[in-house]
């Protein structure tokens, strides 16, 4: 048994290394004007698909747009993506999205990602933290369509809402927990 999972992991380690190496290069903007422009096109998807996030731009401190977050995975995976965080109409700062993992999984998709902070000290986290895990710091609930229909403006009580929207490609399951987002240079 031993000697046929052997080459079954070495098989899954090199697949992983090419995946680190492919999402970075594959979800990267090559400029900061391309990831500002994507990230705009997100939104008007966003608010598409979901009118309430547009009425929650507007309350809230700032948004964190992640255009195109790609993810893949052989037993063990990632993703990453790159993304802009607006205050209002101005670009307040790039950031990018890295997760790993590992468990029962295969396939490879593309997803964006906006996080919605809509309170000042939940702001302030993002831009202090040297790199924020989500499911560490604020609380932020993941919106889903059934969570939307029960949103409103006197519900929203939470530090940040996250939407995942634009789902493409083969794999079971989407979620934000244990990102990590950090600070980059545009």
């Amino acid at each position: 048994m031993k000697q046929l999972l052997r080459p079954f992991l070495a098989i899954a380690l090199m697949a992983l290394s090419l995946l680190v190496v492919g999402l970075q290069n594959t979800a990267s903007a090559a400029t900061a004007d391309d990831l500002n422009k994507d990230a705009r096109q997100a939104l008007q998807i966003l608010y598409k698909a979901y009118p309430l996030a547009e009425n929650m731009s507007r309350s809230a401190k700032a948004v964190l747009v992640f255009p195109k977050v790609i993810k893949a995975g052989l037993v063990f995976g990632g993703s990453y993506g790159e993304g802009v965080l607006y205050k209002g109409k101005n670009v307040a700062g790039y950031y990018n999205s890295v997760t790993g993992s590992w468990g029962l999984q295969a396939g490879a998709q593309s997803y964006a990602y906006a996080v919605f902070l809509m309170t000042d000290n939940a702001l302030k986290y993002v831009q202090d933290s040297k790199g924020w895990e989500v499911g560490v710091g604020p609380t932020v609930v993941l919106v889903d369509h059934g969570v939307a229909k029960n949103l409103s403006s006197s519900t929203m009580k939470q530090d940040a809402y996250a939407f995942v929207f634009d789902q493409q490609g083969l794999m079971a399951g989407i979620s934000i927990e244990g990102t990590k987002i950090s600070l980059i240079k545009r």
